[in-house]
């Protein structure tokens, strides 16, 4: 898979598994686990680029005497996945017409 089309969507499968909940590096990895395989190494350089890009805020709060970066995503990241939402369309309607049948 092309690179870019890849990173485009690690970003926005980041951004949708904590669209409804704030949450942190490794509950990431494993609520993404079932669809797309991404290890820590990978997600928080993809964190740091979305809270850099003003998709998501970043707090630390402290759990088990360690503190722990919880990711809320902002309105912009909201913003960015209905934009995903619509460019993948016109992606859906183009694979439509790789793989349709020669005539």
């Amino acid at each position: 898979m092309d690179v870019q089309i890849k990173r485009g969507l690690l970003d926005i499968s980041v951004l949708a598994a904590i669209k409804n909940e704030d949450s942190y590096g490794y509950q990431i990895v494993k609520d993404l686990k079932p669809y797309i395989e991404i290890s820590e190494s990978t997600l928080y350089p993809i964190l740091r680029r979305l809270e850099a890009n003003e998709l998501l805020s970043v707090r630390s709060e402290e759990y088990n005497g360690r503190l722990r970066k919880y990711y809320h995503i902002t309105a912009a990241g909201l913003e960015r996945i209905e934009l995903f939402k619509e460019e993948w369309k016109e992606i859906l309607a183009i694979y439509q017409y790789v793989v349709r049948e020669d005539d």
